[in-house]
């Protein structure tokens, strides 16, 4: 399919090929999960390389790499949720917190889902003016901002077991954040728990969880959408390749997320953040940058 955009999706990933895709399934693996926005680094990446930019609908579609991974690296605490759940349910045992906390996760679901519907029109239309290098700067410079705040007044304490209704509803408001490219889904999440005063380690394992649904939806969400298109099989095989490579570049990610999370702190990724939005501005008014 040689029109890069296709009854309103922007396809510009396949005219990439196999090699610029499985290069940019590597930067959509490792900054999906990690709390510096994807879509901002798979907009920055291409602008700094001359490559096109592949479009929103291959970075939504990306997220079912970072589903996958999700789930292979939590793979006991999803398991556990969903077995002691479902035994919970046919008990009508409503006071189980595993039960609860899935029933909250799903709830908190609801408003990035709510707000992607409403605003999809805006974010999936080809050169979507919400892709801008400005917008994703001023985005980056926000986050780290909001995230240096939390980690400054973060106590450190709650643990995942101590999960309430309205941290699940917080930090599943902060979520809709991730719909501006530049704010980060897992940076918003992060800095929201760790605001309510989870540990680190903690906070990230609550932004993973309570993010499955989203990340889910939206990827599906994406394939359907790519699939009503009559995306061709040249297409879905590129899609496919830059799939796999972000798969394991995303569990790679979470890996060291975890390991920097549990010895250090975020404020690694509030000077990175920080410098990624000042740099995207100031290439922008110098002109280095388009």
């Amino acid at each position: 399919m040689s029109n890069a955009c296709a009854a309103g999706v922007d396809i510009g990933f396949v005219s990439l090929g196999y090699a610029k895709v499985a290069a940019l399934g590597v930067v959509q693996g490792i900054t999906e999960l990690l709390p510096i926005s994807s879509t901002a680094h798979l907009r920055v990446v291409p602008a700094l390389l001359g490559w096109r930019d592949p479009g929103s609908a291959f970075s939504a579609a990306m997220q079912l790499a970072a589903l996958a991974a999700v789930i292979s690296y939590f793979w006991r605490d999803v398991s556990r949720l969903a077995g002691r759940s479902l035994v919970a349910a046919r008990r009508r045992d409503f006071e189980d917190p595993s039960l609860r906390l899935v029933v909250w996760i799903a709830l908190a679901t609801l408003p990035i889902a709510l707000a992607g519907v409403a605003l999809s029109g805006l974010l999936n239309q080809c050169n979507s003016p919400l892709r801008g290098l400005a917008v994703i700067g001023w985005a980056c410079i926000v986050m780290a901002v909001l995230l240096a705040l939390a980690e400054l007044g973060a106590r450190h304490r709650k643990t995942l077991s101590e999960v309430s209704f309205a941290d699940a509803m917080i930090v599943g408001v902060a979520q809709v954040g991730a719909l501006i490219p530049g704010v980060s889904r897992s940076g918003s999440t992060l800095t929201a728990a760790l605001g309510l005063g989870f540990k680190r380690e903690e906070a990230a394992r609550f932004s993973f969880l309570l993010g499955l649904p989203a990340i889910a939806l939206a990827g599906l969400k994406e394939m359907w959408a790519l699939h009503k298109v009559h995306l061709d099989a040249h297409g879905w095989s590129v899609l496919g390749v830059g799939l796999v490579v972000a798969s394991i570049s995303a569990f790679v990610a979470i890996w060291g997320l975890m390991r920097i999370l549990e010895r250090f702190s975020a404020w690694p990724f509030v000077i990175y953040r920080g410098v990624l939005g000042v740099g995207l501005l100031v290439g922008l008014a110098v002109g280095a940058l388009h």
